[in-house]
């Protein structure tokens, strides 16, 4: 009955998580057109969140990089540890959220459960190769988004330098629907896995499945909260992303937009989480800089840059504490 009830549990703070996710990181998708007026905030919120339902229906790949490379066994992992590391990764996210500063959902998730584990069934339960998969993944990601970003743009700039500025943002920004579009379909294909991997863990875990193997009631369910967090949205960070990186026109909205799709799809495909947030910011910083280094406001990248390196080590702690506080409640 305990086990029951703990499956449960983490089945209901994997939703919340994917919740929070959706409201977090729906500036990720939206952020960019919506700075650029190419879309109303209404329309662009709710778009959003059909394309990030949409796209965590179509794979299940990277959920099983993350049920399965995090530790050597599921049998290692019980109910207690994965509630304690979505408690830890649903703090930080909520804290970073309402200070208004980007952070990946992705790194606070990693963090939560490996601080959990840790505190738990020791270091040696960690699967060493697969967390360095993840987190390069997460590290190389952000800078293929500066680089590719700034290529994109380049390209751009090369194309159309025979047409007036304002014809190239009116075609822009209609483009950018298109764009915004392909990102959010690519946000929803990574970010809503992550916690239909963590489900699936638990399932294994405890019993009640015998493989990696995503059910369907768990891609509709995890789906559908992502969804539903993306249609209340996220303000402040919409604000910092969208115009305290690099005040943007249309035509930077639509370069960002399509290189971040491009990265984050790239990702999926190979089965490697990414940090959508990661990824945007990494396209604004490298659009930006096509246009002028100094016209990136590089001050609050560096805060963003700082509040990324502190999301890993933060939410262990978090996910090693609530693992104690949880056990002495519980036992």
């Amino acid at each position: 009955m305990l086990d029951t009830s703990l499956i449960v549990m983490v089945v209901i703070l994997a939703l919340v998580f994917d919740f929070i996710n959706g409201f977090h990181d729906t500036a990720n998708a939206i952020a960019t057109c919506v700075s650029t007026r190419a879309i109303r905030p209404g329309v662009a919120i709710v778009g959003t969140a059909i394309l990030n339902f949409l796209g965590a229906m179509i794979s299940t790949g990277v959920a099983k990089t993350i049920g399965g490379d995090i530790v050597i066994s599921p049998t290692l992992v019980n109910e207690m540890i994965i509630i304690a590391g979505l408690v830890g990764a649903i703090i930080w996210n909520l804290l970073t959220w309402w200070v208004g500063m980007p952070s990946s959902s992705s790194h606070a998730l990693i963090g939560g459960m490996i601080g959990a584990i840790i505190v738990s069934a020791g270091v040696a339960a960690l699967n060493g190769w697969g967390i360095l998969k993840i987190v390069l993944s997460l590290i190389i990601s952000p800078v293929s988004a500066i680089i590719t970003g700034f290529i994109i743009m380049k390209i751009i700039f090369a194309v159309c330098h025979s047409f007036k500025p304002a014809k190239v943002n009116l075609a822009a920004n209609r483009l950018q629907v298109v764009s915004a579009a392909l990102m959010a379909f690519s946000h929803g294909s990574n970010d809503a896995q992550k916690s239909m991997g963590i489900i699936t863990l638990a399932l294994v875990s405890g019993g009640f499945i015998n493989s990696l193997e995503v059910p369907d009631l768990v891609k509709f369910l995890c789906a559908l909260s992502m969804a539903l967090g993306t249609s209340v949205g996220g303000w402040k960070i919409i604000r910092t992303v969208g115009g305290k990186i690099f005040k943007m026109h249309p035509v930077h909205g639509f370069a960002a937009d399509l290189n971040s799709a491009v990265v984050i799809f790239s990702a999926t495909l190979l089965h490697l989480p990414v940090s959508t947030t990661h990824v945007v910011s990494g396209s604004i910083m490298g659009v930006g800089s096509a246009q002028r280094v100094k016209a990136v406001h590089w001050s609050v990248a560096r805060q963003m840059v700082t509040a990324w390196v502190m999301t890993i080590p933060c939410t262990a702690v978090m996910g090693a504490l609530s693992y104690v506080i949880l056990t002495q409640v519980f036992f």
